[in-house]
């Protein structure tokens, strides 16, 4: 009986420490803004090197996006002045007109990327470029 109760104790013991340091791994950890990498579907647009892919589109769909996975991001905050700036050395201009809340655009050329900020995670969108049907059909309705 003495044996069981050591037991028990042992196994609580341990399923204590387990659970103190698996959250402690979890605690989230605010990026450094100090080395970059191209996004996947922009690769002329930076991306904090800790930010992990965590989907992107695939095939011929209307939507080119990717989202990152980067802890320690809050919408509520803007961006650090050291991200815009590396935006900027890269040759992006923001569009600050178009700003919404925690969502930016950026030109480059005739390229646009919307830079969309949540908790924990960014999105990198592409606009799909309009097509020339559309535009002729809105010309000649004038």
């Amino acid at each position: 009986m003495l044996d069981n109760s050591r037991l028990r104790f042992a196994a609580i013991l341990c399923a204590g420490a387990i659970l103190m340091v698996g959250s402690g791994c979890g605690a989230s950890v605010k990026p450094s803004w100090e080395s970059f990498d191209g996004a996947a579907n922009v690769k002329s647009f930076p991306i904090p090197k800790e930010a992990n892919k965590t989907e992107q589109t695939k095939g011929n769909s209307g939507l080119d996006y990717v989202r990152y996975s980067l802890p320690g991001l809050k919408e509520s905050e803007s961006l650090p002045e050291a991200y815009i700036k590396e935006i900027e050395s890269w040759g992006w201009k923001e569009k600050k007109e178009e700003r919404k809340g925690s969502s930016l655009v950026f030109e480059k050329g005739k390229n646009i990327v919307h830079l969309t900020v949540h908790d924990d995670y960014l999105i990198i969108t592409v606009p799909a470029p309009l097509k020339k049907e559309a535009i002729k059909g809105l010309e000649s309705k004038k």
